[in-house]
């Protein structure tokens, strides 16, 4: 790797250039924006020796580099990928180039939803065990930024979308997690077949002596361990099996198939829900095989709070509880934050477009305790004819107004009832991303008198 063009400047691809500038590599960078419109991005990379090809056509940029790094939001099949390729140039992920400078224990956790709060409950386990500990990837923080920290004690969990799978090469934890597949990106995947296979890449290049753990409940996870070449581990909040799993009578339990051992009761994890009973069991079965204690996991579980924007308690006002669930950016994990829902709720939908299926979380809410909804962005009116056929009718569409959206949920919600940003969509018709949705969510709310 002598030269190298970095194509896409958000956070990802400033960690990846500044990473290659710091090993003394040739840097090109390129973005459809200018110098001037990413000026506060670029500061990272002041003192440090690169070239600046920003507001370029990359079309003209691939024919003296040997590996071009994309961002996650460039499909694989972008036309300049396809040339670079034609041209011989290695085109890889941020998160290929991370792993290349990586040492120590990785853990890769994968799958549509629950990433998050996995990935963070994982990290928090192996911080408390007394590991350096680095949280990367699609949570946020790019692993480029902290390749060159970890040694060979340290711990990293990374969170991966599919996107960021696609164009991984040697990529290798030595512990990965699918934790479910559902519909959800289609419209870049294109099919759930091709969705499923790209998830699969998580463990493409493991051997016996690595470990994937696959959520046993879902059929299309454990179907995956059949493909896989490592030694596989299941959870499952429904019956026994080789790793992490929950009894009918409330205990949460880890088998390495030889011995059983009881953590806790399932009634002692913090974070509420059956959704985040699965992602607990993960983490479980990802902690025991990294070498957590048992003590250190069942404290971790018993304390641990969960993740911002994802069903978090924002503020009760008028006797309204507010709620956001921003990082519900499809359907299905719309629906779990719909299956928490106690007490009467007033929901914010809609967003940008992924090509989703809103009928069968329709259905769901209109057998739930949603009562209301308010329908907003790109995606809005789909959803309220998706409601319509479910036999849901008591909403409106607001447009593009998220201030007006809030207003209207306050409007039709009573004391006692709560008020869930859960929007079921990606943010980016309005928003920068899910965070930038769900900070907005919060300082409109603690606004309000």
């Amino acid at each position: 790797m002598k030269r190298v063009l970095v194509w896409g400047i958000a956070k990802s691809g400033i960690a990846a250039a500044k990473l290659l500038c710091e090993r003394g590599v040739f840097v090109r960078i390129n973005d459809l924006k200018t110098t001037d419109q990413l000026a506060n991005d670029l500061k990272p990379l002041d003192g440090l020796t690169y070239e600046n090809r920003l507001g370029e056509d990359v079309m003209t940029l691939l024919d003296d580099i040997d590996t071009l790094v994309i961002s996650p939001g460039i499909p694989a099949d972008h036309k300049a990928a396809k040339l670079a390729r034609e041209k011989g140039v290695e085109v890889i992920s941020e998160i290929e180039l991370a792993y290349r400078f990586s040492k120590g224990l990785l853990i890769g956790v994968t799958g549509t939803n629950g990433k998050t709060t996995t990935t963070t409950l994982i990290g928090e386990i192996f911080k408390n065990v007394g590991k350096e500990t680095f949280v990367v990837g699609n949570i946020g923080e790019p692993y480029s930024a902290h390749a060159l920290e970890t040694n060979e004690d340290s711990v990293t969990v990374c969170e991966l979308s599919s996107f960021q799978l696609e164009t991984i090469d040697s990529f290798r934890p030595h512990i990965s997690l699918i934790l479910n597949l559902t519909e959800d990106h289609l419209n870049r995947h294109k099919t759930m077949e091709n969705y499923g296979r790209i998830k699969e890449r998580v463990f493409l290049n493991q051997k016996p002596g690595d470990c994937v753990i696959l959520n046993y409940d879902d059929p299309l996870t454990r179907k995956m361990a059949q493909n896989a070449a490592c030694d596989v581990y299941f959870f499952s909040a429904k019956q026994k099996v080789m790793g992490a799993y929950a009894t009918e009578d409330g205990r949460v339990i880890w088998n390495d198939g030889k011995n059983e051992t009881e953590l806790l009761k399932t009634d002692e994890i913090y974070i509420p829900g059956h959704h985040n009973l699965e992602n607990a069991l993960a983490a479980v079965a990802a902690a025991k095989l990294g070498g957590a204690s048992d003590e250190i996991i069942t404290w971790t579980l018993k304390t641990f709070k969960g993740v911002e924007h994802r069903i978090e308690f924002v503020r009760s006002f008028e006797g309204i509880s507010y709620i956001n669930d921003s990082k519900g950016t499809n359907p299905d994990s719309t629906i779990k934050a719909v299956e928490c829902m106690k007490v009467p709720t007033v929901i914010l939908l809609g967003g940008s477009v992924k090509n989703s299926d809103y009928l069968p979380m329709s259905k769901i809410i209109a057998a739930s305790n949603i009562k209301y909804a308010v329908l907003l962005g790109d995606t809005g009116e789909t959803i309220g004819e998706a409601l319509s056929k479910a036999g849901f009718t008591d909403f409106e569409y607001v447009g593009h107004d998220f201030e007006k959206a809030i207003a209207e949920a306050r409007k039709h919600a009573s004391e006692g009832w709560n008020v869930l940003l859960s929007p079921a969509c990606a943010s980016f018709d309005m928003f920068r991303d899910f965070e930038h949705r769900g900070e907005e969510f919060k300082r409109i709310v603690n606004e309000m008198n």
